[in-house]
């Protein structure tokens, strides 16, 4: 798998049925192993091990429904509260990050609400405090301190 602009990460890896799977610490399983779950693996252990986000408060592949149709969010984390604190899109590195990555987790965070939307492809991460319908999204110079 290609290296990421992320810190690595200590893998735990198996090949069963001539596929490889990957350890999700999150949900505690293997999951086959994408260029998009790579991504996605190595973003969560930076935001856990790096950020200090709390493990306990995320949700990975959640599903969510909008406009009838069955979605599935990326990672998902709560606040202390139990409420949606932050969205998060991730794509594989080879995908270029494009208005239709954002537009795809707002159109999410419709259903979802939380305060914080990011997309991710491993080279390139982006985070917005969500707008309302009409306002312009204001994009942080740095992942918001989870308090």
């Amino acid at each position: 798998m290609r290296k990421l602009n992320l810190p690595d990460i200590k893998a735990t890896l198996k090949k069963e049925e001539g596929k490889v799977w990957i350890f999700d610490m999150i949900r505690k399983k293997y999951i086959i192993l994408t260029p998009e779950e790579w991504v996605r693996q190595h973003f969560i252990h930076y935001l856990i091990l790096e950020l200090h986000y709390p493990r306990s408060l995320f949700r990975i592949e959640g599903s969510l429904t909008y406009n009838k149709l069955q979605k599935r969010s990326d990672i998902l984390i709560f606040d202390r509260a139990g409420k949606p604190w932050m969205l998060i899109e991730c794509k594989a590195a080879d995908i270029r990050l494009s208005q239709k990555a954002f537009n795809q987790v707002a159109v999410y965070n419709m259903t979802v609400n939380a305060k914080y939307l990011a997309v991710t492809n491993g080279m390139a991460h982006y985070c917005c405090e969500a707008s309302k319908q009409g306002e312009t999204p204001v994009f942080l110079d740095a992942f918001p301190e989870f308090v």
